[in-house]
């Protein structure tokens, strides 16, 4: 398959550009496997969707308030996109200005903070903080960094709503937006049904919005994103596995991180980067059945959902969902898939 078979036109009023009142408030569309036909319930319905034993494995990641701005010794604006901490005082970044930094230049942060160019690495600059780190410039200083499609500056709200209730593991630069739907009130419901609950920790990149650039999917690079896996989930899921209970992933990013930790056969503990590109023809070892929000046109999680529930039958919920006036991207709203192997 080609990128552009993953192509399809969404109007610009259906991106989601703020979150509803209500956590739980979203819409829900559902591919499951009694047939192709899409299903529109309310996220509040998930637990009619779900039996006894059934498993629920979220990602723990918390979003980094990783947007920084400052000036350059020229006087240039500089945007900075923190991707990944190396050290306390050095950090891998996205730099946007109207000239790249040099290596060995100065960028001065709002506040007054210094930070040296060390070198570029790709797409990447490697900065230093001076006398300072970027845990607490971020602290101070950071801007929730809101995905590319959104329309607006950061607001309060964001502080709170662009995180998931159970964040925990600092160092993402993008939510797991399927877990943004779960409320309080929905975790305690699940809780009494006896459904169980897994958490392993993927850090999401800002190259989770980076478009495909290959139309030969064979030639695309997948970008890299550190994940962890740990001996307790696998534990978990090989129980669930036991009582006939199935292992639901509560976004992409925890698809990516069960398949990446049994790439090689089983499932075992895994800390580390994943390249994974899941796409049409992958063979799913663990994961059942998903919760997903709708992801942007000729996207690799695009791609990936359509190998776990059929390309056409995603395509065809796509298209539903446009005519219906669902809410799109990371503030939008969710779906529930099965796996449909060999569709």
């Amino acid at each position: 398959m080609r990128r552009s078979d993953f192509h399809y036109v969404l109007p610009t009023e259906l991106i989601a550009q703020r979150p509803l009142a209500d956590r739980a408030g979203s819409r829900m569309l559902v591919l499951d496997d009694s047939d192709a036909i899409p299903r529109d319930l309310m996220f509040s319905d998930l637990t009619r969707l779900l039996r006894p034993n059934d498993l629920l494995v979220f990602n723990n990641t918390q979003v980094m308030r990783a947007r920084l701005f400052g000036r350059k010794d020229t006087g240039g604006r500089v945007e900075i996109l923190i991707e990944r901490l190396l050290e306390p005082d050095e950090a891998l970044a996205h730099v946007r200005a109207s000239k790249s930094p040099k290596p060995g230049s100065t960028i001065q942060l709002t506040g007054g903070a210094r930070l040296s160019v060390v070198l570029r690495e790709g797409d990447l600059f490697r900065l230093r903080a001076r006398e300072t780190t970027f845990a607490g410039q971020m602290a101070e200083h950071g801007h929730i960094p809101l995905p590319p499609y959104i329309q607006r500056p950061d607001e309060a709200i964001d502080e709170g709503r662009y995180q998931t209730l159970f964040a925990r593991c600092f160092g993402a630069v993008a939510a797991p937006t399927a877990g943004l739907h779960f409320d309080a009130a929905m975790l305690d419901r699940l809780e009494v049904l006896g459904i169980g609950r897994a958490e392993i920790t993927l850090h999401v990149g800002a190259g989770t919005f980076q478009p495909v650039r290959e139309d030969d999917l064979d030639r695309h690079r997948m970008h890299s994103e550190w994940l962890e896996v740990d001996e307790a989930v696998c534990e978990r899921i090989a129980r669930t596995r036991q009582a006939g209970g199935r292992v639901i992933a509560v976004g992409t990013t925890s698809v990516r991180s069960l398949e990446t930790a049994a790439a090689k056969g089983d499932l075992a503990p895994f800390r580390g980067e994943s390249r994974l590109f899941i796409r049409p023809g992958y063979p799913f070892k663990v994961v059942d059945a998903m919760i997903t929000n709708f992801h942007l046109p000729e996207s690799t999680l695009l791609m990936l959902v359509s190998a776990f529930a059929g390309y056409q039958p995603i395509m065809n919920a796509y298209r539903h969902a446009i005519a219906q006036r669902y809410r799109f991207f990371s503030y939008g709203d969710a779906m529930f898939l099965t796996r449909r192997d060999g569709v």
